[in-house]
């Protein structure tokens, strides 16, 4: 399996195609099948695109971060491995739920070499009291898939998931808590003290292509929130899906492709 060593983890990574770099950054306490499930369908069409996938510290398959103590030192790990393995190259970055607050993170001090961002339900606010979330709703059912599952998991999909139906199911279980079953969830406890970063993370103003996808249903995250940071993007749509919770990119599979199809080509105009 490939590694990237960095100063305080061994990160594990996937490269996949050939041409402008693009980084996927995962949420909390999954790993990079998340990413992986929702962008790779994206690029089936659309060749000239490096995906590069990792898991962040103490997810998935990365080891060696015991010493990382904050979200400063999560973003750290992540900046030292794009500076390794896409050495003296511009990349986008596409960022789900707390990897979207490491993208903003990110572009603070290196947005010169950023060429666009793509934030997917994005935590804007790192408080969990502080947020504006609606509350958590089912808005489609089957009922014949929910008289198959035990308590458990009705619990765990009624609690991630707006429409519960096999397969969304499916994907949410080899997406999503696949990787959550990696988590080192002692750690994630220990980052979660020190969940915000040390600095303002939106001061700066961004003004590449970009793209805010947020779940109209979503409890997690919400997506009020992001509206506060609209004007720090002068060149991002912002979009609320409805029939979407915090797993807006299985909820909304056929959206989701047609909008990061129409992000990547406002990027490929820009750079042009």
């Amino acid at each position: 399996m490939p590694f990237c060593q960095v100063s305080k983890a061994n990160i594990y990574y996937e490269m996949i195609g050939e041409g402008m770099p693009i980084v996927m950054l995962h949420g909390f306490s999954p790993d990079h099948r998340l990413m992986k499930g929702c962008m790779e369908p994206v690029f089936v069409k659309k060749e000239g695109w490096k995906r590069l996938y990792i898991d962040l510290p103490g997810m998935g398959e990365t080891t060696d971060y015991e010493k990382i103590n904050n979200s400063d030192e999560m973003l750290e790990a992540v900046i030292e491995v794009i500076h390794t393995l896409l050495p003296n190259e511009p990349y986008l970055l596409v960022g789900e739920s707390y990897g979207g607050y490491l993208v903003r993170g990110t572009m603070r001090e290196y947005q010169e070499e950023i060429l666009g961002a793509a934030f997917i339900c994005p935590l804007i606010i790192p408080e969990k009291q502080r947020r504006t979330v609606p509350e958590q709703r089912i808005i489609l059912s089957d009922k014949e898939l929910i008289s198959t599952l035990t308590k458990h998991e009705l619990e765990d999909f009624s609690s991630h998931l707006v429409v519960l139906d096999e397969h969304h199911c499916n994907r949410y279980m080899n997406e999503v808590v696949a990787g959550q079953e990696k988590a080192d969830m002692n750690f994630l406890e220990k980052i979660q003290q020190n969940y915000s970063f040390s600095f303002p993370v939106d001061e700066m103003l961004f003004e590449k292509p970009c793209l805010f996808l947020l779940g109209k249903q979503d409890s997690m995250v919400g997506y009020k929130d992001a509206f506060d940071i609209i004007e720090k993007f002068p060149r991002a749509s912002f979009t609320i899906l409805d029939k979407a919770g915090h797993n807006l990119q299985i909820e909304q599979a056929n959206l989701f492709n047609g909008l990061m199809h129409e992000w990547l080509d406002r990027v490929e105009e820009f750079t042009d």
